[in-house]
């Protein structure tokens, strides 16, 4: 399965960022952290090159804190240094600004040898749809300045929005790459929302959240959903059809004939993972 999403404006802003780039001090790339590398465009390296960086792993409070610090020690080794955010409630969004200092410490020192007056420091925040973006910016501004929504592509230009006086941040749209060509990429992310769950069969999105569940989180979801016994064989579809089911009875969603209705039990399934009403809930772990 390949899936191709990639709107015109995309390319447009894959353009913009390029051009924008020399103005930049430091990037901030913004990660979903139930699925962070899922989540990364892999083009976002070749475009930023050598800047310095500071990876945001988003929705923390969604994501299996365990994992999460996995992920952190995991870009770390990759010279990336990684914070976990709340961007919806604010949790750890006052360590950006230090952080991002921090990054543009010695150009900072230099400019005062020098006897020159730092600037604001200048960062991008790029982000693929969905991931948070504009709920982080007005976070970071301190006011609505971004639009925010819970469908991917709400963002369409570019603005800079001063933070404080000691940060110009510029914000783009959310990058997608033109197709996902790894099948559980496509997964992640339209379990996730950030991509329109229209790109794939919500049975299909469902199946692939109770199969990972059943492997990973197999307690929490008998407790939640009160199965007696989970599948061993994870590859066996109709088994794992039968704890869909399951869920769909345990959440009333049956039809004429005492049937569970299946595309309502998905469409239930996706949505309290999302709320994160399953508990926290990473859906990818550091290879």
């Amino acid at each position: 399965m390949t899936i191709q999403w990639f709107p015109g404006h995309m390319t447009k802003a894959r353009r913009q960022i390029e051009e924008k780039l020399k103005l930049i001090d430091v990037v901030i790339e913004l990660l979903d952290a139930r699925i962070p590398l899922s989540s990364r465009n892999p083009m976002v390296d070749e475009i930023l090159k050598d800047k310095p960086r500071l990876v945001l792993l988003n929705k923390n409070d969604l994501a299996d804190p365990q994992v999460t610090a996995e992920w952190v020690r995991y870009f770390a080794d990759k010279g990336l240094p990684a914070l976990p955010i709340d961007a919806a409630n604010g949790t750890h969004v006052k360590e950006i600004l230090p952080r991002v200092k921090q990054l543009w410490a010695h150009k900072i020192e230099s400019q005062l040898r020098k006897g020159i007056n730092p600037r604001a420091v200048r960062a991008l925040i790029v982000g693929i749809p969905n991931v948070g973006k504009s709920t982080l910016i007005n976070q970071l501004a301190g006011k609505k300045i971004a639009a925010t929504g819970d469908k991917p592509g709400v963002t369409k230009g570019q603005q800079w929005i001063k933070v404080g006086t000691e940060m110009d941040l510029l914000d783009t749209p959310g990058i997608l790459w033109p197709k996902f060509e790894d099948q559980l990429v496509g997964m992640r992310l339209a379990a996730t929302g950030a991509i329109k769950e229209e790109l794939l069969h919500l049975d299909e999105i469902a199946l692939f959240v109770v199969k990972y569940m059943v492997q990973n989180y197999g307690a929490g979801i008998q407790e939640r959903f009160a199965i007696q016994e989970l599948p061993e064989d994870l590859d066996d579809v109709n088994e794992m059809v039968k704890v869909m089911e399951a869920i769909g009875r345990k959440r009333g969603a049956i039809v004429s004939g005492g049937k569970v209705d299946l595309d309502k039990a998905s469409l239930i399934i996706i949505r309290e993972l999302r709320a994160g009403k399953m508990g926290r809930i990473s859906l990818e772990k550091p290879f």
